[in-house]
This record gives C-alpha cells, sequence and structure tokens, in this order.
C-alpha cells in the first residue's frame, strides 16, 4: 500500500513518575531528513532516536519534539559542583582583597559562573528516560504512519483511474495511427502521380521505399507497447507494500516521453487531441508522486 509522506503523530506515555510526549510531522523530501527537538537529558540518545524512526520511514522531512516531566520535581538532574563552588569563591574573596571592596561575596556571584551547578554526567541520556520516551516516540510514529498510509490509498483513488485512462488513450491511439498509414500511403502516392503527370519518369521501387520509409515513421506501435508496459508497471507497483516514490516517478517521466513521441510523430489532428489529454493527466500524476514515499 503506497504512503504519503504528509503526516502527523502524538504519543504521551507516563511511567515510574516520568511523563515523556513525542510530536511528529512530517513532509514531502527527496530524502529521509531527521530534525530533533531534545530535552537536555536525552540529546547523548539523538542516534538512537533516527534508528527508530529508519524502522519505520524511508522518505520524508521528519521533525521530532520530545518533553519529559518529572512527578517528583527534586529528581530534576542537577547537582552542585562543590569544588568550583569554593574555588570561586576563594577566588573572589582574594579579588575583593586586593581592591579593597567591602561589599561581602553573595549566592547570586557565585551563580554566574555557569559550572557551579551542572547536569550529572550520570543522568545525560537517562535510561529511565528513554525508556519512556521512546514508548511515546514509537507511538506518535505509529499515528504518523497510519495518517500517511490514509493519505496514500486517497492518492492511489486519484491516480489509479488516470492510468486507466491512460490505457484506454494509447489504445485508441495505435489503432487510429494504424488506420492512418495506409491512409497516408495513399494519399502520397496519389499527389507524386499527380506531380509527375509522365509515369514513366517515377521510379516506382524508389518510391515504394520512401514510402516505407515514411510509415515506419508515422508507425506509433513501439511507442504504445512501451507506454502500456510502464502502465503495467505503475499499477503493479502501487498495489504492492513497499515505498514505491521513486519507482513510480520513473515511470511517469518514461511515459510523457513516450506521449512525446507519439505527438512528434503525428501530424494528425484527433491523435494530437489524445496526446495532449495523455500529457494533462500525466502531469496531474506528476503531482500526486511528489508527495508519495
Amino acid at each position: 500500500m503506497i504512503s504519503s509522506m504528509t503526516g502527523y503523530g502524538h504519543g504521551e506515555v507516563v511511567r515510574e513518575g516520568i511523563t515523556a510526549m513525542a510530536d511528529v510531522r512530517s513532509v514531502n523530501n527527496r530524502f529521509l531528513e531527521i530534525v530533533t527537538r531534545l530535552p537536555q537529558s536525552l540529546l547523548l540518545r539523538e542516534n538512537n532516536l533516527k534508528e527508530v524512526v529508519r524502522n519505520k520511514i524511508s522518505r520524508g522531512k521528519v521533525n521530532i519534539a520530545i518533553t519529559i516531566e518529572h512527578e517528583n520535581q527534586e529528581e530534576i538532574p542537577l547537582r552542585i559542583n562543590r569544588s568550583a563552588a569554593r574555588a570561586y569563591y576563594k577566588l573572589l574573596t582574594e579579588l575583593r582583597k586586593s581592591v579593597n571592596i567591602r561589599s561581602p561575596i553573595s549566592l547570586e556571584h557565585l551563580l554566574q559562573f555557569s559550572d557551579v551547578i551542572e547536569i550529572q554526567e550520570a543522568d545525560l541520556g537517562s535510561e529511565k528516560e528513554w525508556i519512556v520516551a521512546e514508548k511515546a516516540l514509537t507511538e506518535a510514529l505509529d499515528g504518523l504512519v497510519t495518517m500517511r498510509m490514509n493519505e496514500g490509498a486517497e492518492l492511489k483513488n486519484d491516480m489509479v483511474p488516470r492510468i486507466h485512462l491512460l490505457g484506454r488513450l494509447i489504445d485508441e491511439i495505435e489503432q487510429m495511427s494504424l488506420r492512418r498509414i495506409p491512409e497516408e500511403r495513399t494519399r502520397l502516392y496519389a499527389r507524386v502521380e499527380q506531380l509527375l503527370q509522365d509515369k514513366s519518369v517515377v521510379d516506382k521501387q524508389r518510391l515504394e521505399l520512401e514510402l516505407v520509409l515514411l510509415a515506419d515513421k508515422l508507425d506509433v506501435t513501439e511507442e504504445c507497447v512501451r507506454f502500456r508496459s510502464h502502465n503495467k508497471f505503475f499499477l503493479d507497483a502501487i498495489a504492492g507494500d513497499e515505498a514505491v516514490g521513486r519507482k513510480l516517478n520513473f515511470l511517469q517521466q518514461e511515459m510523457n516521453r513516450e506521449a512525446n513521441t507519439i505527438g512528434s510523430k503525428s501530424s494528425d489532428a484527433e491523435i494530437s487531441q489524445k496526446v495532449v489529454k495523455m500529457k494533462e493527466e500525466l502531469e496531474k500524476i506528476r503531482e500526486q508522486l511528489q508527495n508519495i514515499e
């Protein structure tokens, strides 16, 4: 089943006093691009997080935001760096004496130094937080994938009838082309005879050869066969379970190329109109394919 690259998912998990919330959004992109916004305690888990995403999504720009809340706020992963605090206090005391400042050193002065209060190394990438966050992320990704698949089903419902219409148009063009070749040969032969009233100077073998070459140029059977082949592969791919966005884009480009060749070979107004209709449908399909994974 084809999948869109646009979607949204939310996950929220509470476990052992830890609440993890994950929001995942995705839009179309040529490749898989993952952008994260994580709390400080999960920064070292970014690679793990991206691996979870890769297991579920193959294309698209994915934005992930995770927040962590603790039921017991006293458990925040911070600590006082006592040695740094004492060193800064001693340094400030010496500075105060050296410049004869009488005001005492306060806590506010010490907090100007960022390393007095620091994140506990043991809590960076906390195992408990990561377990809860991973579950929330998985829940959000499942919601995202479901939404992408639902939108993919809608895109499929739009494209399949267009592909069938293209199949009917190419059949009509082929039949019209086959009927036109002998008509064109007769018309050209009559015109040559009219131009050359003296039939003795007309090399009939040469004339027949030229007409055969002209008929070959007008024949679009090969293009029609290739177009139908691309059509078949397109329908087969769209009915599969793999991510086929790139393959469908390639097939659409090939169908468009065959339609251009048919249009360049044809001098018949009715065939040209049908080629224009084919190109219109192919352009609509191309627009839809921009959002397929």
